[in-house]
């Protein structure tokens, strides 16, 4: 394994398999996250019944990643305030709106947005007259933003753009430096010069991949937004930056929704009015992730990172054996403990799947020690299963709301959600099915701490479900041009 992937797999997922990440592996065939794939328009009244916003972004060391697990990055953060602000004056026996993050390609941030995959595509986008035509944008959340030349150490400098004139520059179609380096090409055109040579990127390659193709020499050159190249020149020592030969200056950056979405439009630009760069907050995460170097170079640190390169291959090896999604399971895992082996309850839980030693010593489980980690998690899974198998096997119960029944009952107990089941039919409401339905009478039994567990390894799950299939795209892209 090359030291490239060893980087992405550390900076995009905080989750090291030992071997290949997809190849052989089954599918979970009743993935959670089905309502991902739902296609509506819905504006942000309609969001708030549905009780969840879904953002569409991509993976890279600064806007969106995992470290040890966890959702991190300035886009992640400003988001997670936004949610705050949307939760303000919601009970505690109210669902909450949930904002979940979507990763996809760089290129289907606006299509999926348009077509309702989405409804809002924060990525550190660029306001442009191009995309001003297929979508509305937010007020910035960021400006001044130059967009600049960088160039592997070893290149002759360049003083001015137009002596960009006729060299190759290697950007990614769908990106506004794409369209900027358009725009220019007409004016050297205009004054008789030779246009720039624009080398197209995969779509998969963030703009970090092509700093560090840079930095390797595979790229001579990229055009890039001033504050990114200003960032990783801390961790890509042989790149050089030249703010002087700029194809775009005073750039602004804010998240785009569709143009019929006019209260979400509005609920964003009240909430950036507080959080744009130059406010306190605003500044706060702004600094965390583009001004340190803590996160640009290792966002995977210490001990997390250690237990994790150990722990993988045990998720996937429990997690087949019981007919699971490992990506689930460690977002269980993640959810109960943060991946600490060390965690005790106040209940007895114990370790990295939080399960009490008598639950595990139980012979239908029939494990004895759950000290070690192979054994709470061997223990934690066939729990899963044996509620699963026990309790919500009807087939009147949807695949996937046994998984989630499941796990309700892990952190409630069984009999519990059979009370909830009942109580949500009394309530007119769907006992077979957890989201909207039973969690809604779940609310009333035990307050938000189940419906909250639930959601939050949904939530994980997407994210690390979707995570592992950006990062085989990218790996492929970045030995594309290796090669």
């Amino acid at each position: 394994m090359t030291r490239r992937i060893i980087a992405v797999l550390f900076a995009l997922l905080g989750l090291l398999a030992t071997g290949s990440l997809h190849a052989g592996e089954p599918v979970d065939p009743h993935p959670l996250d089905a309502h991902i794939g739902e296609s509506y328009d819905t504006d942000l009244d309609g969001l708030l019944e549905r009780r969840y916003v879904r953002v569409l972004t991509t993976y890279n060391r600064t806007n969106f990643f995992l470290a040890g697990g966890k959702p991190r990055g300035f886009e992640y953060d400003l988001l997670k305030e936004y949610q705050k602000a949307l939760n303000k004056n919601i009970s505690r026996k109210e669902l909450r709106v949930v904002i979940e993050f979507i990763p996809v390609a760089r290129d289907r941030l606006i299509p999926d947005l348009i077509a309702g995959y989405g409804d809002i595509a924060a990525a550190g986008l660029t306001v442009t007259d191009r995309r001003r035509q297929q979508v509305d944008f937010t007020d910035p959340y960021v400006v001044g933003i130059d967009e600049v030349l960088v160039m592997n150490a070893a290149e002759p400098p360049i003083e001015a753009p137009s002596s960009l004139s006729g060299r190759a520059l290697f950007v990614r179609p769908s990106s506004s430096y794409y369209q900027s380096l358009q725009d220019f090409n007409r004016q050297l055109r205009g004054q008789g010069k030779q246009p720039v040579r624009i080398v197209r990127a995969d779509e998969n390659l963030e703009t970090e991949d092509i700093l560090e193709l840079v930095n390797s020499g595979a790229v001579a050159r990229t055009i890039c937004d001033s504050h990114i190249a200003k960032a990783w020149s801390k961790v890509f020592t042989d790149i050089r930056i030249y703010p002087d030969v700029a194809v775009r200056q005073g750039g602004q950056i804010a998240w785009a929704v569709r143009k019929n979405n006019p209260q979400l439009k509005a609920s964003l630009n009240q909430f950036i009015q507080s959080h744009r760069k130059g406010t306190l907050l605003g500044n706060i995460y702004f600094s965390r992730y583009y001004e340190k170097k803590t996160w640009v170079s290792n966002p995977l640190r210490g001990a997390a990172g250690n237990r994790l390169k150990t722990i993988v291959p045990l998720f996937k090896k429990y997690a087949k054996r019981y007919g699971f999604d490992w990506r689930l399971i460690a977002a269980m895992a993640y959810q109960e403990s943060g991946f600490d082996q060390s965690k005790v309850s106040p209940r007895g839980a114990v370790g990295i799947m939080q399960i009490r030693p008598q639950t595990a010593a139980d012979p239908k489980i029939g494990i004895i020690d759950v000290n070690t980690v192979e054994n709470n998690i061997h223990a934690a899974v066939k729990y899963l299963s044996f509620l699963r198998r026990q309790y919500f096997k009807d087939a009147a119960i949807r695949p996937r709301d046994q998984v989630r029944f499941s796990l309700a009952a892990y952190n409630a107990g069984p009999a519990r959600i059979r009370k909830a089941r009942r109580l949500a039919g009394q309530m007119q409401l769907d006992p077979d099915r957890w989201f909207r339905n039973v969690e809604m009478a779940m609310l009333k039994i035990v307050g938000q701490e189940t419906v909250r567990y639930v959601s939050n390894i949904n939530k994980y799950y997407v994210i690390y479900r979707n995570a592992f299939e950006r990062v085989e795209e990218r790996e492929a892209a970045v030995e594309q041009v290796r090669e």
